[in-house]
């Protein structure tokens, strides 16, 4: 399936207090964007309305995908939390959703990524006896079996340590090329390395951070990187970027 663009634009409003107005957000096909901005300006439920899942608040305005089509039935979502089943193992875990639309697993898949995400050691391990990155990369796996054309994830990388999390992104990255990724973050560094466009959303409104170089995924140490990434950093503190 092809990976169409999306469009979010309306407001949304929680027991009656107004979380966002006028957003007018637009996710590029194919590419990686990311969001970024402090908590409770309405980042997750972004997603979570892309997603088509509850909110607890009412929006008002238009969601769709650039080609016309249905976004339901061509996203794959990872969520802050990890949200195993607990009586599965972690082999489960990963290929939990094939076997609820009643199809069978690829397990061949399903095992080179549990090895990608360093768990072929604990394939058979229940989600209480994993650590919290351990668990994490469990979800992270079964977000990539998914093989969507429409990808959104809610800081996925969040509990793992510096090296693991590279790694993570690169995986991620590498296997969802042509994918349309919107990744939140509050990450900076992450959004940098990994954006092939950046957005801030504050309780001023949503803005694009222009100025990116070279293609993803970009070099830590490079001086363009770091440079960009002071500028993101200043944005966040209500700077110039």
């Amino acid at each position: 399936m092809p990976a169409p663009g999306l469009r979010l634009r309306g407001d949304f409003d929680h027991a009656g207090v107004p979380l966002f107005r006028d957003l007018d957000l637009t996710v590029a096909a194919g590419g990686w964007t990311c969001l970024l901005g402090p908590s409770g300006v309405g980042k997750s439920t972004v997603l979570r309305l892309l997603a088509g899942l509850e909110t607890g608040g009412s929006f008002t305005g238009e969601i769709g995908a650039d080609d016309g089509g249905p976004i339901a039935g061509r996203i794959a979502f990872m969520a802050q939390t990890d949200l195993l089943a607990p009586w599965l193992d972690v082999r489960g875990n990963v290929t939990l959703g094939a076997r609820l639309r009643g199809e069978t697993p690829d397990a061949a898949r399903a095992e080179e990524l549990i090895a990608r995400v360093g768990l072929a050691d604990h394939v058979h391990k229940w989600p209480a006896s994993l650590s919290g990155g351990m668990r994490q990369r469990v979800a992270l796996a079964r977000v990539l079996m998914e093989d969507r054309p429409i990808v959104l994830l809610d800081e996925p990388f969040g509990a793992l340590d510096a090296r693991t999390r590279a790694e993570m992104q690169e995986l991620a990255f590498e296997t969802l090329t042509g994918r349309t990724v919107l990744l939140v973050t509050h990450d900076p560094a992450e959004a940098v390395r990994l954006g092939h466009h950046l957005f801030i959303l504050s309780e001023n409104g949503l803005s694009e951070c222009a100025g990116l170089e070279n293609e993803p995924v970009r070099a830590v140490d490079a001086p363009e990187t770091i440079e960009m990434q002071v500028r993101l950093f200043r944005s966040l503190r209500g700077g110039v970027a």
